[in-house]
């Protein structure tokens, strides 16, 4: 659908940057995620407890500049540092 105003194009504009900036963030937020797990899964305490200061670093950008909800930020962080914990 074609935008029918200045005020829609311009919307149309930021929208993609926004939807290109969101794709970028959550897509290395998976990635990093699927490496820290794979750590964990591995039991490398010491290498999964370096990357979870990198993944809590990164929920957290994403949670302050709105891409991700701050609760789901904050589950997330909780979640894995206990994954951390409960490595033997």
């Amino acid at each position: 659908m074609m935008p029918n105003t200045k005020s829609a194009e311009r919307r149309v504009r930021s929208t993609e940057r926004r939807r290109l900036r969101n794709r970028r963030v959550t897509g290395k937020l998976r990635r990093i995620e699927k490496q820290f797990r794979a750590l964990v899964t591995a039991g490398k305490k010491a290498e999964a407890a370096a990357a979870l200061v990198e993944v809590t670093s990164a929920y957290a950008k994403a949670a302050k500049s709105g891409i991700v909800h701050a609760r789901t930020a904050d589950r997330k962080k909780s979640r894995l540092a206990l994954s951390v914990n409960r490595i033997k």
